[in-house]
């Protein structure tokens, strides 16, 4: 164990990147160490169904930073480092191969894993989720190949494009009439059904996965109201499940997520938690909010950051992403915990804004070819705007 604490931050995601260099810059002097249970450094993951994907970048390319940024702040990363339990009373992360780490308070940044549905073959050989790098080299494998991708948010539809542009044949089966419809609306979500259909991806609507067998040279995928599906493999993409196992453990409050401040601080001060695996309060939206997007991992991994470094800190920015999909991008921006109304405009060339109010309110905003449309939305959702 190190002769002094340290700041011990638990992942080797963006939210954990994000916090160290944060701690650095806002004068904290303690030691800092991120415990990863991933192989490389710190690296980003929307590449993983697009560039990456894609075979245009290599591993080295989607590192956060290199080696020598991480000595230069004096920030540890062991790597291969799965942490068994967090115990805050004595100020000790222990991970699995048996080392122990002393911290004067700990940020929880275990991000998320993809939800395996409970149905026969779900672990199967020929089943495949996107989390990693290695997830992605095994799904490029399949570009000359057919598959079957379980689910249509973006990670799902990315995937999903991405592989048919190298010439796979793809299916995409979802739950909904359409994808993404419940998020998105009917306007919004047949334009993502139609950049999936010109890229030569077919559509299984409202197939609910029954049963995934093994078949010689692939695998049979079997729906409820028994339709079949034949495939090399098959891609779960059915959201996230949140790592806050070890939060529960040591016995602070967990909800879905542990439940955090706006400055990132657990029921317990000596453990914060940042990112996917949070559920954090936002003083913009004045409600809690949980979050999957890789730009609000490194906007609340600075809170946390400046938060361990003393330093005042809330999260107060509206979450956005963007995501691309046969080469269109999508920007999106707004609390993302429901809308009751939608207004859907078209514009030139196939652009459109989306605007999306709840009991009067612009609670989002969605923006195709239309920065500035977008830009002034965030504005407008973190100003609280009514909806028109």
């Amino acid at each position: 164990m190190p002769e002094r604490p340290e700041i011990v931050i638990v992942g080797g995601g963006p939210a954990a990147h994000a916090a160290a260099a944060a701690y650095r810059d806002a004068g904290g002097d303690l030691e800092v160490r991120i415990l990863t249970a991933e192989l490389e450094l710190p690296y980003e993951r929307p590449p993983l169904t697009k560039e990456y994907l894609r075979g245009e970048s290599s591993p080295g390319d989607l590192l956060l930073a290199n080696p020598d940024w991480y000595r230069e702040r004096r920030i540890a990363v062991e790597c291969d480092a799965t942490v068994a339990e967090l115990d805050l009373e004595r100020g000790e992360a222990r991970c699995a191969d048996g080392r122990t780490w002393g911290f004067d308070r700990c940020l929880l940044a275990s991000g998320a894993r993809p939800v395996l549905p409970k149905v026969p073959g779900a672990d199967g050989p020929d089943v495949r989720t996107v989390r990693t790098i290695v997830d992605s080299e095994q799904l490029r494998a399949l570009a000359q190949g057919s598959v079957v991708v379980v689910g249509s948010g973006f990670v799902g539809c990315e995937a999903a494009a991405t592989l048919a542009m190298l010439g796979a044949e793809v299916t995409v089966a979802t739950l909904e009439s359409s994808p993404q419809v419940e998020r998105l609306g009917e306007e919004a979500s047949a334009r993502v059904a139609s950049w999936l259909d010109e890229v030569g991806v077919d559509l299984l609507a409202e197939a609910d996965l029954a049963e995934i067998s093994v078949e010689p040279g692939g695998s049979l995928v079997r729906f409820e109201d028994g339709r079949e599906a034949r495939s090399d493999a098959v891609v779960l993409a059915l959201g996230i499940s949140r790592n806050d196992e070890l939060a529960v453990a040591a016995g602070v409050r967990v909800d879905d997520g542990v439940l955090v401040d706006a400055a990132m601080v657990s029921s317990d001060p000596r453990l914060l938690a940042c990112g996917d695996v949070a559920a954090a309060q936002n003083s913009a939206a004045g409600r809690r909010l949980r979050v999957e997007h890789w730009g609000e991992a490194l906007n609340m991994g600075r809170v946390a950051g400046h938060t361990l470094a003393g330093r005042e800190a809330n999260w107060d920015a509206a979450p956005g992403f963007w995501s691309s999909i046969g080469g269109r991008t999508l920007k999106y921006v707004g609390w993302g915990d429901g809308w009751d109304e939608v207004s859907f405009r078209p514009g030139a060339g196939g652009s459109f804004v989306a605007r999306y109010g709840r009991e009067g309110e612009l609670v989002g905003v969605l923006a195709h070819d239309d920065d500035a449309s977008y830009e002034r939305g965030r504005s407008e959702v973190e100003a609280r705007a009514e909806w028109s």
